[in-house]
């Protein structure tokens, strides 16, 4: 299983991007789809994430800008990261995390992208 992200870049403050991930591979469920960030000198950290039922939960920090959605046809196993009104404070690599089961025989077990950088200018 493989996971890519796309949609970062630069981007002056108050702009937008979205983020995409898309995974590949054999997956029989995606149990949870989330999306991290790490800035330098930071610990990675968690951004937001959407369950298997649809929940949602977002970090304090991009509450009210940030949206985690997934394509409403589950079969695409891709989600995204709409983020608005974005501040130099969200400059970071962007992760894309996914709990996932592609064995029957195994428990799910979590998977991550490469990362892309999104870089916020004042």
């Amino acid at each position: 299983v493989h996971l890519v992200e796309s949609g970062g870049g630069l981007v002056q403050a108050g702009g937008s991007l979205r983020l995409s991930c898309a995974a590949s591979g054999f997956i029989l469920r995606i149990n949870e789809m989330a999306w991290y960030r790490q800035a330098p000198g930071n610990q990675r950290e968690l951004v937001s994430v959407i369950r298997g039922d649809g929940t949602t939960n977002y970090a304090d920090p991009v509450k009210g800008r940030f949206t985690i959605a997934r394509d409403s046809d589950n079969s695409q196993n891709m989600w995204y990261l709409q983020m608005n009104s974005l501040t130099p404070e969200d400059t970071a690599v962007y992760y894309c995390y996914a709990i996932i089961r592609n064995r029957y025989t195994v428990p799910p077990t979590d998977h991550w992208g490469q990362g892309t950088q999104v870089t916020v200018s004042s």
